[in-house]
């Protein structure tokens, strides 16, 4: 054994009870008004609840960014277009996808230079610049090739909004 001292370390395991609290149990409660940093729930006028952060919620363009079996072209009208809706795509794409992807959409992130694996996809090319903003939106719900989905870590509308700093980032190559 290399570390035995890691073998027994002093920490509150889920589920289990603890002799450090005074009611014996180990996980605690949130402390009451309080709500995880990014979650809002706002009651709509039908009663519903809705968050921001929803991940899959329906069968609709906004969700799917389809019409029936075919790609959208454009974006959902629920979605705001306005410069907070673009930097928060622009703070998505360079938390998910400029590792691959690379700062301009080049294909030439971090990962080419220290992984051998083929070629990342360039975003600016003109072939992608073609697809319908709906098929980039399901791209980055569902992925493609060695590209893995983002559906389960990135909400429907950080989805839509890396679409649109794509569209833009697409817009200023120029090509």
């Amino acid at each position: 054994m290399l570390f035995p001292d890691m073998d027994n370390q002093y920490k509150v395991k889920a589920q289990k009870p603890s002799d450090f609290f005074e009611n014996g149990q180990g996980a605690r409660t949130p402390v009451e008004g309080t709500e995880p940093i990014g979650f809002n729930f706002p009651i709509t006028s039908e009663g519903a609840v809705g968050t921001d952060l929803d991940y899959s919620s329906g069968s609709d363009y906004l969700n799917t960014g389809l019409f029936g079996d075919f790609y959208g072209k454009g974006f959902p009208s629920e979605l705001k277009m306005d410069e907070a809706f673009l930097a928060r795509g622009k703070q998505r794409y360079q938390i998910t996808c400029t590792p691959c992807h690379g700062d301009s959409g080049n294909g030439v992130g971090v990962v080419s230079k220290y992984w051998a694996i083929p070629p990342t996809a360039n975003l600016i090319d003109p072939r992608v610049k073609d697809m319908p903003e709906g098929q980039i939106f399901w791209t980055i719900t569902h992925g493609k090739g060695l590209m893995g989905p983002y559906n389960g870590v990135t909400s429907v509308r950080d989805r839509w909004a890396i679409t649109a700093y794509l569209r833009g980032l697409q817009a200023a190559a120029g090509n």
